[in-house]
């Protein structure tokens, strides 16, 4: 008996299907009060990966490994590093590809977080940065760790300010490959009503002072990044939607 090879329809579906979800808005927001739901139990905060905790939403994990796995980037650069468990996925993703490293950047990688991640078994394949994420100097350091003709995606995931976010926006977007993604974190944030907002955080950031806010205004200076349809069309209970840039030209 012959069985149909369907992969690629399954894989067209799968995509109409993530452009339909995120047409929706109804879907979105009883998705968020969800998440809204288990915010009161840290519920980002309870995942770790290979180890260590990894303080995301697994919708968002599972987006940033499929990109990933479909770019194999030579470089991933990460502002917000916290307790190393995005910056390990991402290195583990890499080491699968056979390639490349994952550069850290955060204004403080506390002495613990550091012994973690620099002695977990993908460390050879971790670079961390302490400073400032657009200070002069850090910035330096992050383009000496870029090999020459380096394909390079950045994920920004550390101070959720508006202005923060636009101005590692304007610094790190140009260090984008083509072809490769620009991932803002924490998008949800502008996209919730205000009792929707988290408040169980050192900072709170309210609709047009985040990260959203940032990357719509960004988006207005450059023309080399568009929102993926796929990518961001499936991410509800997820604190990223629309947060997937993919790179059009060099």
């Amino acid at each position: 008996m012959t069985v149909k090879d369907d992969r690629q329809e399954f894989e067209a579906h799968k995509r109409e299907m993530c452009v339909a979800l995120g047409r929706d808005r109804d879907a979105l927001d009883q998705s968020t009060e969800m998440l809204v739901t288990l915010d009161k139990y840290d519920y980002a905060y309870l995942w770790s990966f290979l180890g260590l905790p990894i303080i995301q939403q697994p919708a968002d994990v599972m987006a940033t490994q499929e990109v990933i796995w479909a770019t194999k980037p030579d470089v991933i650069i990460e502002t917000g590093v916290a307790r190393g468990g995005s910056v390990i996925m991402m290195a583990a993703l890499l080491q699968l590809i056979g390639k490349g490293k994952v550069v850290g950047v955060d204004i403080d990688i506390r002495a613990h977080n550091r012994e973690s991640i620099e002695t977990h078994p993908l460390a050879h394949r971790v670079e961390l940065i302490q400073g400032p994420s657009t200070a002069p100097e850090v910035m330096a350091q992050v383009k000496a760790a870029i090999p020459e003709g380096a394909s390079v995606m950045v994920v920004l995931d550390s101070d959720h300010s508006r202005d923060h976010v636009l101005d590692e926006l304007r610094h790190y977007g140009p260090l984008v490959t083509e072809g490769q993604y620009l991932v803002v974190a924490d998008t949800l944030l502008g996209q919730s009503k205000p009792e929707q907002i988290p408040t169980k955080r050192s900072k709170i950031w309210m609709p047009g002072d985040e990260p959203f806010a940032a990357l719509n205004a960004y988006l207005k200076e450059t023309d080399r990044f568009e929102p993926d349809p796929v990518v961001n069309g499936k991410l509800v209970l997820s604190s990223s939607p629309g947060g997937y840039l993919k790179c059009l030209k060099g």
